[in-house]
């Protein structure tokens, strides 16, 4: 879910003004996935703006706060999430650490980067939120070392009902900044976007994985 309609309004506004998120359907980007897709965000440029981060990272605390108390530790996702988790736990005055995808090869082998005790409660930072796969691997990760994760919070999701039942499957609660539709909507009430693209983003939105583009 997300935070409130006025944050995901104006976070979706700091995002497309600084083309951290774009909106291309006659020009479709490849997904890693092999998805077609009309847009493309990239949360990581947020961080070359000051007022941009500053907004993302106060909200995100407040986010954390609001939602799942204040917590022992904040946890960001390898690698998108790292600094605006670090962001956040300075906000709130919390350690932090970061989780990999997958154990080191060398070295300690570590997942999990930074000290943490079992038994902590964690909130994990998340950049973006697709079909929530990578970003619940780290949910586990720190509940097998005997963490308790009260929820996640991201900046921004694609609403994707894949997501959201895997969120639900992993029994992990999930708040965000922004979301697909508030982007729709914020092109659309600042002339982002033509009417033709409007309909393409809607279109894609309902099937994602068979959109072939405008």
């Amino acid at each position: 879910m997300i935070l409130d309609k006025d944050t995901a309004k104006k976070t979706a506004g700091f995002l497309l003004q600084i083309k951290a998120i774009k909106l291309q359907p006659s020009k479709p980007f490849t997904w890693a996935s092999g998805w077609n897709s009309p847009i493309y965000c990239d949360n990581r440029i947020s961080l070359s703006h000051h007022a941009t981060r500053t907004y993302i990272r106060e909200q995100l605390a407040n986010a954390v706060t609001e939602q799942f108390g204040k917590p022992d530790v904040i946890a960001g996702v390898a690698t998108g999430a790292i600094a605006h988790g670090i962001l956040v736990a300075q906000e709130l005055g919390l350690p932090f650490v970061y989780v990999r995808p997958e154990p080191k090869k060398h070295g300690r082998k570590n997942q999990i980067e930074g000290y943490i005790e079992s038994g902590q409660k964690v909130v994990v930072i998340e950049d973006l939120i697709s079909t929530g796969g990578s970003s619940l691997k780290a949910v586990k990760a720190l509940e097998d070392i005997g963490c308790t994760v009260s929820g996640m919070a991201a900046i921004f999701t694609y609403g994707f009902d894949l997501a959201d039942k895997n969120f639900k499957e992993a029994n992990c609660e999930l708040v965000t900044l922004s979301d697909y539709a508030s982007i729709v909507d914020q092109a659309i009430e600042t002339g982002y976007i033509s009417d033709k693209e409007i309909k393409a983003l809607k279109k894609w939105r309902e099937a994602p994985d068979n959109w072939k583009g405008v």
